[in-house]
């Protein structure tokens, strides 16, 4: 098919690269997806235009090197380039919200800290969904564990040795009981990522909020936590218990309350919290 495509995209005002491959090691999902840690990368697939494509980025402090897969056409690879900007804030202007959060106590020393941190989003909402529901009440590795199960079992393979997250079409048609006993989840939490499947195919698009909390087994948490990373910059989870225990324990009604000085870069003040308890690599 010809040589990879190679571009660099600045981020303006910085980035840290730590803090982002800790994030995406975190939420890594097994044969759909590679972070390696110590040559700062991560590779995943990005539908395009033209179908699938593997694409790796190198992080550095200015921005990301970004290789795919090639491409026929100019218009393809542009919006693979869009796809990586969006998941990776890039073009976020930072100097406002370091503005905004730095009188707080709590934050000013994370900021100072980490005065690049951007909101990571996601490369695709459908995949970004299930596998932050089969996270529900789990740990991490866990969730991992689960995602990656379901990728072995109903994803597809690429050329690259990386396989697509699974379909809403192909999760909404898959047996109940073949993927409960394929990922090994509850009977609850299969049929959860069934109804989601199915309601996400029907629609064509994105869930609204209220659409998400109809479904069974998706609460506000879950929902709260979607929005961080379909892009809402003010979106904010007070019910998460890292970020009420990185704020001395308070209850998620004080959280939300607490939160209320940080609009509207709640989300910005959130991956800070969440950084520094469970994400940076230092």
């Amino acid at each position: 098919m010809g040589r990879n495509v190679a571009v660099h995209l600045d981020a303006p005002g910085g980035m840290d690269p730590a803090a982002v491959l800790g994030s995406l090691a975190a939420h890594n999902v097994p044969g759909a997806e590679v972070t390696d840690v110590d040559a700062m990368t991560h590779s995943r697939v990005l539908s395009g235009p033209e179908g699938p494509r593997t694409v790796r980025v190198r992080f550095g402090r200015e921005g990301v090197d970004v290789e795919f897969e090639p491409v026929l056409e100019a218009s393809a690879a542009n919006a693979l380039v869009e796809s990586v900007r969006r998941w990776l804030d890039l073009d976020t202007d930072l100097d406002p919200i370091r503005s905004a959060l730095s009188p707080d106590a709590r934050l000013a020393p994370l900021v100072a800290a980490r005065p690049a941190l951007r909101v990571i989003g996601t490369t695709n909402r459908f995949q970004t969904a299930v596998t932050t529901v089969l996270g529900q009440q789990v740990s991490l590795a866990a969730g991992r564990t689960f995602s990656g199960r379901l990728v072995a079992a109903f994803g597809e393979p690429t050329p690259s040795g990386l396989r697509t997250f699974p379909r809403p079409d192909a999760l909404a048609a898959a047996d109940l009981e073949e993927l409960r006993a394929a990922v090994g989840l509850t009977s609850a939490r299969a049929r959860t990522v069934v109804a989601l499947a199915k309601k996400w195919w029907g629609a064509g698009t994105a869930l609204t909020r209220e659409q998400l909390l109809a479904i069974p087994g998706i609460g506000p948490w879950t929902v709260d936590y979607l929005s961080v990373r379909f892009g809402d910059r003010d979106a904010f989870a007070p019910g998460d218990l890292v970020l009420r225990r990185a704020l001395g324990g308070i209850t998620a009604r004080e959280a939300e309350a607490r939160s209320q000085a940080w609009r509207p870069f709640r989300a910005y003040a959130l991956v800070h919290l969440w950084t520094e308890a469970a994400y940076s690599l230092g």
